[in-house]
């Protein structure tokens, strides 16, 4: 596994200690402090996943994260020593793909960053209801129109859209998206549905009838519903 990876992070004895990892791993990382040029360096050098503190001078991680949603699918992952349970979604509405809390270890992240981009390198494609997939991409369009999905996002949609039907449970989907098992809430799957919908809708408005939730038990995809 190889790839441009940015690490945003002011604590510079922790980043040198995150780039020496990640470069034994494979990767080729390159390191920022300050948070306002971390958007800029992504949109002219096009990482494979961007290592974001969420506290930043210049510029908090939640703030790059959502500028560089504007214009790239990039993997984020969050780093952050606040581990209230807000925080996180936050992070995840604006976009992040996976969060990790200070303090941690290296080898942790660097495991971090390969499920991550594992979950972007099968290389397949699939069509679903209108939509496509393209897995080596890891992008999916319905009408041409790029949906803009995270890797999450991504992960999620195409897991459902593969078992059109099948109902699964909030927990089925969480060990799905985060297969190294971490503990994490039932609301952030459902955030995650939440954005997908609207990022459905955006685009062409009846593909978010698509996702279905049965109270209490969970959600599906059904690219025969019509609405009530």
């Amino acid at each position: 596994m190889s790839g441009k990876i940015l690490i945003v992070e002011d604590e510079q004895i922790l980043a040198e200690v995150l780039r020496d990892y990640l470069r034994q791993a494979g990767f080729d990382p390159f390191c920022i402090e300050d948070g306002c040029d971390a958007a800029p360096w992504v949109r002219e050098n096009k990482p494979a996943l961007v290592l974001l503190d969420l506290m930043l001078p210049g510029r908090d991680g939640l703030d790059v994260c959502k500028e560089i949603r504007s214009f790239s699918g990039v993997p984020v992952i969050m780093v952050t020593a606040r581990i209230e349970e807000i925080d996180r979604l936050l992070g995840l509405e604006l976009g992040a793909d996976d969060y990790i809390c200070k303090p941690f270890s290296p080898r942790e992240v660097v495991a971090r960053v390969k499920a991550v981009l594992r979950r972007t390198g099968s290389g397949e494609s699939l069509k679903a209801a209108g939509l496509v997939f393209d897995e080596s991409r890891y992008t999916a369009t319905v009408d041409g129109i790029d949906l803009g999905l995270t890797a999450v996002e991504f992960t999620l949609l195409l897991y459902l859209a593969s078992n059109p039907g099948r109902i699964y449970s909030r927990r089925q989907l969480m060990d799905r998206i985060y297969p190294d098992e971490r503990i994490v809430s039932d609301r952030t799957i459902d955030t995650h549905i939440k954005n997908l919908r609207k990022k459905m809708a955006a685009a062409v408005a009846h593909q978010a009838d698509f996702i279905q939730s049965l109270y209490g038990i969970g959600y599906k995809f059904e690219p025969n519903y019509s609405g009530d």
